[in-house]
């Protein structure tokens, strides 16, 4: 039963919790059991917060009687050790961070606590959240349960770990170049890009447009809720974009809907096992009496250029503020992504954001036509847990990978586009176990149709974690570093 309990959905249990049938004190207890024993072997906690959050679920409990419960009550949340927390230590898996401890909290950790959620762990990120694996000095690796030789994506990947390995119910996760969506596909869960500006961040990443704070779940009806609690207008972010957007959980069928869909966005390399479970998920829409086709957005290898101008511009040049003369501390991809051209000139810059606008305008031609467009989200599921692009040769479909964090990554483009919600749910496995997934992507702000597409597919394909299904993870501490 504790199995159970520990893939229970945040949805199922808030009705559980409502009818007395289950305690947050439980469902609490076997999520704790369940670390217990899997994090030896996928490294998915920088920290554990157990004894309060037991302390908060006995709170809870008590809500649940009173008949006083918020939307999250009693639900655990683990935190992207990115993420403010009052009097919390944030690493941002850095040695330069380790003794870092908040004083406020990060305006979505602020909407969680007064949801009612329980925090009782944090999640491992790459180092300063730079990389699209989870490994650093600071954690070591982080490993996918599905195959713990391979990762769980990055940079939120001790979150899409532990929702895969069942340590907790709900985790969030950001994402400045695929960092929700990349996990959520490796991890055979469901993260989502909200539009820039639909969910509060804090300085300076509330300024940058690739920059999207967002929920991570393993079904569509719990990442709708978990969004729900996240969006929103915050008075210290003005770039968050009023009124807030509620999705609503009683979205009609898709009978009817036309989708565009692209295997390769006009320029990836892509494994042949992606490219099959892609387009079985095409055969499901169209069962679903949606009309799919495949469409050429005309976009090229210069997408990537321009994402990376953008990443070294803003990114990059925080880093090298926060960095220089500390390097012998940083993990290695660090160094090499502040050596390899962290301040662009103002002309590339400039030529960045014009090639945005012209990818913009190739994608704005798919949507005259389509209500959405699919994609796989990854483009390999071959990905050591220990990879690192900075001295490591990556092989998708036969084709050496260029030396950069995003290059099987199918996700930046739509952070340069950074309205466009983007969903990406899984697909099923490749060979080596590790899940596969696509994106479903919306014009700009259309986040409704995205989550209306999302719950069909799911309708029609259950969750992955349904009926039982989960990773055996096995003891293998000598794999952790």
């Amino acid at each position: 039963m504790s199995n159970e309990l520990c893939y229970l959905s945040a949805t199922k249990a808030g009705e559980l919790f409502t009818s007395k049938k289950l305690s947050p004190v439980e469902l609490l207890q076997a999520l704790i059991n369940r670390a217990e024993q899997v994090e030896p072997s996928i490294n998915a906690f920088s920290f554990e917060y157990f004894d309060e959050a037991m302390d908060a679920a006995r709170l809870a409990e008590k809500s649940y009687m009173k008949g006083s419960a918020r939307p999250l009550e009693g639900i655990a949340v683990a935190v992207k050790d990115e993420e403010n927390i009052i009097g919390k230590v944030t690493t941002n898996g850095s040695l330069l961070l380790q003794d870092n401890v908040a004083q406020t909290h990060s305006p979505v950790v602020e909407r969680m606590l007064n949801a009612g959620a329980i925090i009782h762990a944090r999640t491992t990120t790459p180092e300063f959240s730079s990389n699209t694996v989870t490994h650093s000095r600071l954690w070591g690796v982080t490993r996918n349960p599905w195959n713990t030789e391979y990762t769980p994506g990055g940079s939120s990947g001790g979150a899409g770990a532990s929702l895969a390995a069942g340590t907790t119910t709900l985790a969030n996760g950001s994402d400045i170049a695929g960092s929700i969506r990349v996990p959520a596909s490796c991890s055979g869960v469901i993260g989502f890009k909200p539009p820039y500006g639909r969910v509060p961040d804090e300085s300076p990443y509330n300024l940058d447009t690739y920059a999207h704070q967002g929920p991570m779940a393993r079904t569509v009806a719990d990442c709708r809720l978990f969004q729900n609690v996240l969006s929103g207008p915050h008075p210290f972010d003005p770039a968050s974009v009023s009124p807030k957007l509620t999705i609503p959980d009683n979205l009609e069928n898709i009978r009817g809907m036309r989708i565009g869909y692209s295997l390769d966005l006009g320029y990836f390399s892509v494994d042949s096992e992606v490219r099959e479970n892609t387009l079985a998920a095409v055969e499901v829409f169209r069962h679903l009496g949606a009309t799919v086709e495949e469409v050429d957005i005309g976009w090229n290898s210069s997408c990537l250029t321009t994402a990376m101008t953008h990443l070294h511009a803003l990114f990059g040049s925080t880093l090298q503020r926060d960095c220089v003369g500390r390097e012998e501390q940083l993990t290695d991809y660090v160094r090499y992504f502040l050596g390899t051209g962290s301040s662009p000139q103002p002309k590339s810059v400039v030529e960045a954001n014009l090639h945005a606008g012209e990818m913009f305008a190739q994608l704005s031609k798919v949507f005259a036509s389509y209500d959405l467009l699919i994609c796989p989200t990854v483009a390999t599921t071959f990905v050591k847990a220990d990879f690192d692009y900075s001295k490591d040769t990556l092989i998708v479909d036969g084709e050496i990978m260029a030396p950069s964090l995003a290059s099987w990554c199918m996700t930046y483009p739509f952070n340069t586009l950074s309205r466009c919600p983007v969903l990406s749910v899984p697909t099923g496995f490749a060979s080596n176990d590790v899940p596969t997934g696509m994106q479903i992507v919306g014009p700009s702000f259309d986040d409704v149709t995205v989550f209306k597409a999302a719950m069909a597919y799911e309708s029609a394909k259950p969750p992955m974690y349904s009926g039982g299904l989960a990773p055996e993870i096995l003891q293998q501490p000598e794999l952790v570093m």
